[in-house]
């Protein structure tokens, strides 16, 4: 099975546990809707990466770790495209959540997202329960209000900005989430693998604002000029697109050189650069070559 087709069944699992015959069917529909069709997936891919290249040895809390990850990451675009943030009324080329099901509903999908991360990985970390507190703690920590998306998210609410503190808690929070996981889920320490999560994070947060201000909006599955419109940082912007492509191009080579000691690291190494070569489209990587 390839690693496309285990991330979209264990997602499938996890959403089936859940809907059950007493769940609100509205709610239940908008929970499928936020989840599926996905994106590139590329923080699940990124955590059963790392839980690979440390040996895998428990695949279903792994997968549960993935998906975890990939539940929180979806439940918080549904809460970042509300009118109160950046009023988005696409995503993932398809109408946002909020703009197909109302926001009431939307709200209660991000929700429900968040906590059902959490259940996915109580119910699969049964198998090596000491391995749960691990998982839950590293989850909470890159979500919550100290280091994780919740800040991220709230740096948008302040006056002024940090860019670079912006882009580690708004981004590469989950990343490091998911190096961290992938690592836990296969028994070895979380720590070592943070570095490699937030800098790949921080190159996709680049990738993500040159495309903010140089993509085509079709293309690209979602409104572009965001950042512009809303006075946030842009790392395009600030930098100009020489500045941002060597920040990129610096923040995958510090990542890479990050990987810790363990069985698959060549490996690991290989797959990230040929996700990392993905950020960018075709043109617009062009363009910045």
């Amino acid at each position: 099975m390839d690693v496309t087709q285990r991330i979209e069944q264990a997602l499938e699992a996890a959403l089936k546990r859940a809907e059950v015959p007493e769940s609100p069917p509205k709610l239940a529909a908008a929970i499928r809707y936020a989840v599926f069709p996905g994106g590139a997936r590329i923080r699940p891919r990124l955590c059963l990466a790392v839980a690979q290249a440390c040996g895998d040895d428990q695949p279903q809390i792994s997968d549960a770790a993935a998906v975890a990850i990939e539940l929180m990451h979806c439940g918080s675009l549904v809460h970042d495209d509300l009118p109160a943030f950046d009023n988005a009324a696409t995503r993932r080329g398809k109408p946002s959540v909020h703009a197909a099901h109302g926001q009431c509903e939307a709200i209660l999908v991000g929700d429900a997202l968040i906590v059902q991360a959490f259940e996915v990985l109580a119910v699969a970390a049964l198998a090596r329960p000491e391995r749960l507190s691990g998982l839950i703690l590293n989850l909470s920590r890159f979500s919550g209000m100290s280091h994780g998306i919740i800040a991220g998210q709230a740096w948008e609410c302040e006056p002024a900005i940090a860019l670079d503190a912006y882009h580690r808690q708004k981004t590469g929070s989950l990343f490091a989430a998911a190096t961290a996981s992938g690592a836990i889920a296969a028994g070895y320490e979380p720590q070592p693998w943070v570095i490699l999560g937030e800098r790949i994070g921080e190159a996709y947060q680049v990738a993500d604002d040159i495309q903010d201000m140089l993509a085509d909006p079709e293309a690209w599955g979602k409104p572009c000029g965001q950042d512009a419109r809303l006075g946030r940082p842009n790392a395009l912007r600030e930098l100009g697109l020489d500045g941002a492509v060597a920040r990129l191009k610096d923040l995958l080579k510090n990542a890479i050189d990050s990987i810790p000691a363990c069985p698959g690291a060549a490996e690991l190494r290989n797959t990230i650069l040929a996700q990392s070569s993905r950020f960018l489209p075709e043109e617009l990587a062009r363009r910045a070559a």
